[in-house]
């Protein structure tokens, strides 16, 4: 490889860096705000899970025509798209926030959703192609810098909130200050990257492969990613207000314990990448999920202060290579990448569909901590069916063929 192309590589590379960091900057903008959205939109604890339902449809809309869209248009084309959907979404937000609408919040929140959902794949194609051409794992990293911007956002929040600064506000300044790291990363990423090549044909004839709908490992895998997507989209939705109503924590002090859920995602992706090169998937899958395990248990069952954030630093390291991981593992499992991580990334998005309004009415009847149960429930199925990620082992004559 020469010098240009490794410094284009480099580039493309922090592109991407960007990409995933800019949406968790968004993302936790608004999270760490939700009690006090929810005291301006004037609507109950299920009432606020009917409006986040409006992010979980978007996020479904972009993610079913992600794939297609990937394989037609490549993935800058799509990516380009999806960040201007979130920044019109936080437009949207905040402009319902000035005028207190539950209905145009939620608006807003499905163009949010509908522009992260369709960018997720592309985002995820154009990083599993930067692995190979680097051949090592990166993508792990690359969810790292959405955490990382998970943990920026937070900060921000928990800082403005403490300031009793007006959440519309907020919400505008955000959305404008992404435009400009936009426009900037788009440049490094090259055009047609994921588009659909003859050379697929050939591929399909090399390595023989079942269609996906048929190919159990792979619903295994996607099982494992709602369960960890479920996990971690509930505390993305509900961890203050958890902390707020059902442990009787200030929303400064509740902004301050998401912070420490979104320190320990961060810790996680960016060291998971080492631990799944030096062990294996199926031991970090389980370690994972056996963090997430005591980390949700110990919020749903013991009410103390200084456990409070020590259970939210495990729920964020047992969540945090549910999506990373479980879409390497989807790659590996045959041809068409683009098919098959957007299958599992489906299933992740079924988990943000249905989470928001399944645990607010839960919520509302039982209290926030005993509908955190359902959550712990996926995450110990997760730990079971783990072995689902280990990669498939190469047959002879695959291999004679691909020499």
């Amino acid at each position: 490889m020469s010098a240009s192309q490794r410094k284009s590589l480099q580039l493309r590379t922090w592109a991407l860096f960007t990409f995933f960091f800019l949406p968790g900057l968004v993302i936790a903008s608004w999270v760490t705000r939700t009690p006090a959205i929810r005291d301006t939109l004037s609507v109950s604890t299920s009432g606020m899970g009917i409006v986040l339902f409006g992010l979980s449809i978007g996020s479904m809309s972009g993610i079913l025509c992600s794939g297609w869209l990937v394989k037609k248009f490549g993935t800058r084309t799509i990516i380009r798209s999806g960040m201007i959907m979130m920044v019109a979404g936080m437009l949207v937000m905040s402009l319902a926030l000035f005028f207190a609408s539950p209905l145009l919040f939620a608006f807003g929140l499905a163009i949010l959703g509908s522009g992260l959902g369709s960018s997720e794949v592309a985002m995820n194609v154009e990083g599993a192609i930067i692995e190979s051409l680097m051949k090592k794992t990166v993508l792990p990293m690359m969810h790292g810098f959405f955490s990382l911007g998970t943990l920026v956002g937070a900060g921000i929040g928990l800082s403005l909130t403490a300031l009793n600064i007006i959440s519309w506000a907020h919400l505008l300044v955000i959305g404008l200050l992404v435009i400009v790291p936009i426009a900037i990363a788009l440049t490094a990423v090259p055009h047609g990257t994921g588009k659909d090549e003859p050379s697929d044909d050939h591929v399909k004839d090399i390595i023989p492969h079942r269609p996906f709908y048929k190919d159990s490992q792979l619903l295994l895998i996607g099982f494992i990613v709602l369960a960890m997507a479920f996990a971690e989209g509930s505390a993305n939705d509900w961890l203050p207000l958890l902390m707020v109503d059902g442990h009787g924590f200030s929303p400064t002090s509740g902004s301050l314990i998401y912070l420490g859920f979104t320190l320990g995602m961060t810790i996680g992706r960016f060291t998971g990448g080492w631990f799944i090169d030096r062990y294996s998937r199926v031991a970090v899958v389980r370690a994972c999920t056996i963090m997430g395990i005591l980390g949700i248990g110990m919020v749903v069952f013991i009410d103390n202060d200084i456990l409070a954030g020590v259970s939210v630093l495990l729920w964020g390291l047992g969540t945090s290579l549910g999506f990373p991981l479980t879409i390497s593992a989807a790659g590996d499992t045959g041809p068409d990448a683009a098919t098959r991580v957007s299958v599992v990334a489906t299933s992740g998005y079924i988990a943000f569909l249905v989470g928001p309004p399944l645990l607010g009415f839960l919520g509302e009847h039982y209290g926030l901590r005993y509908a955190m149960l359902v959550v712990l429930s996926l995450m110990i199925i997760a730990s079971l069916v783990a072995k689902a990620v280990a990669k498939p082992p190469v047959t002879d004559t695959a291999e004679e063929k691909m020499s």
